[in-house]
């Protein structure tokens, strides 16, 4: 099987890797001429056979838009597109409209797995009919993790990004309990060796995880993450899902939490934290700080 695959950074790059490892070929693209096999889409439309499957691994909206709307010039009726970024699901319900006015198939792909993608594989979670999800079997194949899990058909075009969005829900809340928990234990002068404590932790206990892996060996490179600024961003998907959950009206406190969380990081000084500050003073009498303690509450 030959494929075009569009955007070849740090997940693109690995995934042409491993793909060309399971015996695929692959033609890739990328703005960057020094990792690309071809100077322009044109090129690789050319270089893939007919009926072509090509996809793409660029940044969620207008990357994404563009490129597929290029594409939708470029390609021919039975040729197959898959969205392997983290677009929106809405966009991709357009998406598919657009390129099936050009007699394109369109799926939509989640994918999980990161820089540790290319040796361990990729988490898919994929969406749209079965018989374009089986032309791009081979790849899904080739992508996945080894045994039987680590792929699935979630269901109609936009079922697979919107699984991968509430995944990544889930993981804002696993991150802030291990992050809150690990502040507590440094904060509490009574444990010897807190890293000890979340290592302990990884074999035999219910809050065992992959994440809890990655907290220890950031621990083991960097104790008490000096070197690391207490800012978190978010890519979208976070606020993705609390936005669904609302319109749904699901209850999402934990994962709702962990987004406004990473929210607070950004501020230097917290405008809502003076005004608690404020009221806790008026109802209370407490006292208020002029200024950002060094340390300490």
């Amino acid at each position: 099987m030959h494929i075009g695959l569009i955007g070849l950074g740090k997940m693109g790059g690995n995934m042409r890797e491993r793909l060309r490892r399971a015996g695929l070929a692959v033609t890739g693209y990328d703005r960057n001429p020094e990792v690309s096999d071809v100077a322009s889409l044109e090129e690789l439309v050319a270089a893939v056979p007919s009926p072509r499957l090509v996809w793409v691994m660029v940044p969620a909206g207008e990357p994404t838009h563009a490129t597929l709307t290029e594409l939708g010039r470029l390609l021919e009726p039975g040729d197959l597109v898959v969205d392997g970024g983290n677009s929106r699901w809405t966009d991709d319900i357009a998406h598919a409209e657009q390129l099936a006015r050009h007699g394109i198939g369109f799926v939509d792909c989640g994918v999980s797995g990161g820089v540790w993608g290319l040796e361990n594989g990729y988490a898919l979670m994929y969406g749209g009919t079965p018989e374009h999800v089986a032309s791009a079997q081979p790849v899904f194949d080739a992508l996945k993790p080894a045994g039987d899990s680590g792929a699935v058909h979630a269901g109609k075009v936009g079922a697979g990004h919107f699984a991968k969005m509430v995944h990544n829900g889930i993981e804002y809340a696993l991150m802030q309990a291990y992050a809150e928990g690990w502040e507590l234990l440094e904060k509490v002068d009574l444990v010897d060796n807190v890293t000890e404590v979340f290592d302990s932790w990884r074999e035999g206990t219910v809050i065992r995880s992959w994440l809890l892996d990655l907290m220890v060996t950031a621990l083991e490179q960097d104790p008490g993450l000096a070197g690391i600024a207490g800012y978190a961003d978010d890519s979208g998907e976070g606020r993705w899902t609390v936005e669904a959950a609302i319109d749904n009206a699901v209850p999402v406190p934990a994962i709702t939490a962990a987004l406004f969380a990473r929210f607070v990081s950004r501020q230097d000084d917290s405008p809502a934290m003076k005004a608690i500050a404020a009221m806790r003073q008026q109802f209370g009498g407490h006292a208020v700080r002029a200024e950002r303690p060094d340390s300490g509450d």
